[in-house]
């Protein structure tokens, strides 16, 4: 069992939305990367007082002359000297514009050390076929993709960055291959996957490039969980960080372009399939732990109404009472952030394993 930090000193810039209540964004993310031994710089793309799925919220937006003005002031300082980059929400395409500037800047200064930089890119644009951000910030994702070493889109996400109308696992598979092909994105993971055929069942499917941009594609299932959270992307894509760095070190390609495995690893030996299981691990661990809460919390809401319950607004006051009662105990989960349950492991998904099975709708909330 570890108890120093998981990694190599590691520096990340995290570049995502903020929120005073709760745990989404670079709330989730910091801690949990903080928590693994990262030395993380929030600069936060929006200062909300929680999270949206509360329905109502105060706070302001960073326009891209923001987010640049912030990250001058980290170069003027010499204060660049990072080795990850995660990149989430951004508000408009403008911003994500200018994220994708910060990103390129830091590849530049890195490029002379290979393996000494890596871009982790969430494309948070919208889920089950609705978009969060206006439509013009689609094509500017699409335009950095070339840049990213990791990109960690949704279904729906994935669906609108490779043009592939996803209608089951083989088109998923092609979509895949269509981003590491016409983008040369070294690895990709599309989250939260449920097929109808096991709705019980949430799938990740990930993927590394061989040196010819084909892909290595492999599938872990975990146990869905009967709950709707928020912030579990940024979990994800926070562990991801870690726990690929600690996989890509153990397999000696710390100082290898984008951390990629020669053409003779298996889908399933992969740096990304390992790490993966254990960010599954955690990750299931946490949200058991959430719901055991949570269904505690709203057991207690069963008796008399309380004053507020009986106004007029008692039945928003009952739903902003179910979101809190739903956001994600991380803070109490320390172990199983450190130590994962690795109970679930990667199969290749090969071409037979592919047909006629329709994904649907996932259950992440970012």
């Amino acid at each position: 069992m570890p108890s120093g930090p998981i990694v190599a000193d590691t520096r990340v810039l995290a570049i995502a939305s903020h929120v005073v209540y709760g745990y989404v964004g670079n709330t989730m993310a910091a801690f949990v990367m903080q928590t693994l031994g990262c030395d993380v710089a929030a600069l936060n793309t929006v200062q909300f007082s929680n999270h949206t799925g509360y329905k109502q919220f105060t706070g302001t937006k960073a326009s891209a002359e923001e987010i640049s003005d912030l990250y001058a002031g980290l170069k003027q300082s010499y204060l660049t000297d990072f080795d990850v980059l995660l990149s989430g929400y951004a508000p408009g395409a403008e911003s994500v514009d200018a994220i994708g500037a910060i990103a390129r800047d830091l590849k530049l200064k890195a490029s002379t050390k290979a393996g000494s930089f890596f871009w982790v890119l969430d494309p948070v644009m919208g889920d089950q076929g609705r978009l969060y951000v206006k439509e013009d910030v689609v094509p500017i994702y699409r335009n950095l993709l070339r840049d990213a070493d990791l990109i960690l889109p949704n279904q729906f996400e994935a669906e609108l960055l490779s043009e592939v109308n996803i209608t089951s696992l083989s088109t998923l598979k092609d979509a895949i291959a269509k981003l590491h092909k016409a983008h040369r994105i070294p690895h990709i993971i599309v989250t939260s996957i449920r097929l109808p055929h096991s709705p019980s069942t949430m799938s990740i499917i990930g993927s590394t490039a061989r040196s010819d941009f084909s892909p290595r594609v492999f599938k872990i299932d975990v146990p869905a969980i009967d709950c709707f959270f928020s912030g579990t992307g940024d979990m994800f894509a926070a562990l991801t960080i870690v726990r690929l760095r600690e996989a890509a070190t153990e397999a000696n390609l710390s100082s290898t372009k984008s951390w990629v495995s020669q053409d003779h690893v298996e889908a399933v030996n992969l740096p990304l399939a390992k790490a993966s299981e254990k960010v599954l691990g955690s990750m299931h661990a946490v949200l058991m732990k959430t719901k055991k809460a949570r269904d505690k919390e709203l057991e207690g809401m069963g008796g008399s109404l309380g004053t507020m319950e009986r106004e007029k607004d008692s039945e928003k006051r009952l739903g902003l009472r179910r979101t809190k009662a739903a956001e994600v105990r991380v803070v109490r989960c320390l172990e199983d952030l450190r130590n994962p349950q690795m109970q679930w492991t990667a199969e290749a998904l090969d071409e037979g394993a592919t047909r006629e099975q329709g994904p649907g709708p996932g259950l992440e909330a970012c």
